[in-house]
């Protein structure tokens, strides 16, 4: 709804309910007054006529002539000629009814039909004065009538209606005209000031429109009057004023910031080669973090291919590349999809991070999953390598869990993202203690801790890696395993507790179930040779089982 219908849908509501207050109050008022001055006239010559039959009667009273039929008919035609004495319009009526119903006096010219004479005396009230509206002859007539008992008369005096209210209904007509007109002068009014005040809005209205159609801030609206409105349009026009120029700030700074966006997009792609993406990502957003270190629980993989130098004594140093790139690529994509990041090359070895600088819900498991995806992609690459006549690769993986400092670590001029911490060290370890043991991959019990029941594991010994006193479980694990390798590796656990609760003989015995059905197995073997050798030789008091590692 525009403004100015809402205007007209207000005002004229308030002006039709004065000016009809207002004549609704004249009319009543002078309804009342009219009403007044009838029923005190009508009366008034009701109470003559009965004062005057009155006399009449106490004159039979007194000469004792009643009941005599000739001086009482004369008495009340005597009565009948005083009714006519006080009429005073020619619509005006004076009668009498008695107790039949039949006419006693009729002075004026009104004729009243049997039917009409039976209504009034079965509706009036009989023997009680009153003020009333009656029809006779198909006319509205005012009434007031008085009982007259020693005639047995109901005497009426009565006037046409419109005599009394005539100017009272004209009045009300009037009323009526006046509002009519008033409404429909003051509506016209009201839609030429409507539209006199809501122009400059409208103009306003107009100039945003073409604003957003047109895309241009270049539109000015003009100031028609100096008022609340004409502010309204200055305040409009100020306001473009600064919008334009705050738009082309703005280009300028989108300008600038595509520019940027792009520059930093280009640096983005070119250090994803060398500094994982999160890494960039936590580097953009605090940079002023790039120097600090934090604490956290990370899964380190550690990855190594034996006998490398061999390797690459055996092959031209282009294929040496081709062949390690091709390594590195299945590698790393297999770290990556299982969400760790792959922190440096050391050579020919890998050392990725699960866990940092974005933890997971278990990256320990990631950590060994991709350890073991690692395993079987190296068959599919060493398939390749056959047919291209190049040596095969094989590699050992080691994995630990734990705390360590991550973060970039050296200077302005030189950083590297990475971690340190006894945790590395330890996977760093274990990666080459599968060349002793011959096991393709192997982790701490940290490890084993959270991968417990997702994978089948088994415990492979307990040692002491080189610059440490402590001891540690080492484990290995498989995707997946026959139901025979199922009930060796579980008979392998329990020998291996007996084994650490120094029960040679009963761990012999089970270890040696675990080698008749698992032949060649090298965990059990081992396990074997040294319940052998306890046996014979008792190992001392303080022995704990840990096997001390020389090398690394």
């Amino acid at each position: 709804m525009k403004i100015r219908a809402k205007i007209l849908f207000i005002v004229v509501p308030l002006l039709t309910v004065a000016v009809a207050m207002a004549g609704g109050a004249s009319y009543l008022l002078a309804a009342a007054a009219v009403n007044k001055i009838a029923v005190g006239s009508l009366q008034f010559k009701t109470e003559e006529v009965i004062s005057y039959a009155e006399g009449q009667w106490n004159l039979l009273v007194d000469n004792n002539m009643v009941g005599n039929l000739s001086m009482e008919s004369v008495a009340k035609e005597a009565v009948g000629n005083f009714s006519r004495g006080i009429l005073r319009s020619p619509t005006e009526a004076i009668f009498a009814l008695d107790e039949d119903a039949q006419i006693g006096i009729m002075a004026g010219n009104l004729t009243v039909s049997p039917d009409e004479t039976a209504a009034l005396v079965a509706n009036v009230q009989v023997e009680k004065p009153g003020f009333l509206f009656m029809r006779i002859n198909g006319v509205e007539r005012a009434a007031y009538t008085m009982p007259f008992s020693p005639f047995n008369w109901q005497v009426f005096v009565t006037e046409e209606r419109n005599q009394f209210y005539g100017p009272v209904e004209q009045i009300f007509r009037t009323s009526a005209v006046i509002l009519i007109g008033t409404l429909t002068v003051g509506a016209l009014l009201l839609f030429i000031m409507a539209r006199y005040i809501t122009m400059p809005i409208e103009n306003v209205v107009s100039s945003m429109k073409r604003i957003i159609e047109e895309n241009t801030l270049a539109e000015t609206v003009p100031v028609y009057y100096k008022d609340e409105i004409g502010h309204l349009s200055h305040t409009f026009n100020i306001m473009l004023q600064n919008l334009d120029i705050a738009y082309k700030q703005i280009k300028n700074y989108a300008f600038d910031a595509a520019i940027a966006q792009r520059r930093e997009r280009k640096i983005r792609n070119v250090f994803q080669l060398y500094v994982p993406a999160d890494v960039i990502d936590e580097l953009f957003v605090n940079p002023e973090k790039m120097l600090i270190g934090t604490n956290c629980k990370t899964a380190i993989l550690f990855s190594d291919i034996r006998s490398f130098t061999t390797i690459s004594e055996k092959m031209q140093p282009d294929d040496l590349v081709n062949s390690l790139n091709r390594y590195f690529k299945i590698m790393v994509n297999i770290i990556m999809d299982r969400d760790g990041i792959v922190d440096k090359y050391i050579g020919d070895a890998i050392m990725s991070i699960f866990g940092a600088p974005v933890a997971h819900e278990n990256d320990a498991l990631s950590s060994v999953l991709a350890g073991l995806e690692m395993s079987d992609a190296l068959a599919e690459f060493n398939k390749s390598q056959m047919e291209l006549g190049a040596p095969e690769f094989r590699i050992g993986i080691g994995i630990n869990y734990g705390v360590v400092t991550v973060g970039n670590i050296g200077c302005e001029r030189k950083m590297n993202y990475t971690v340190i911490g006894d945790s590395v060290n330890l996977a760093s370890r274990l990666e080459g203690l599968t060349k002793m043991y011959k096991e393709p991959l192997l982790f701490s019990e940290s490890v084993y801790e959270k991968v417990q029941g997702a994978i089948p594991c088994r415990t492979i010994d307990r040692v002491a890696v080189k610059g440490k006193t402590l001891g540690v479980p080492i484990l290995t694990a498989r995707r997946s395993i026959t139901p025979v390798e199922q009930k060796a590796w579980k008979l392998h656990e329990q020998a291996v507790q007996l084994y650490y609760k120094r029960n040679f003989r009963e761990s012999l015995a089970i270890f040696e179930k675990v080698a008749a059905l698992l032949p060649n197995d090298l965990a059990s073997d081992r396990y074997i040779d040294r319940c052998k050798r306890y046996i014979k030789d008792p190992p001392p008091e303080y022995w704990d089982g840990v096997e001390i590692m020389r090398e690394k």
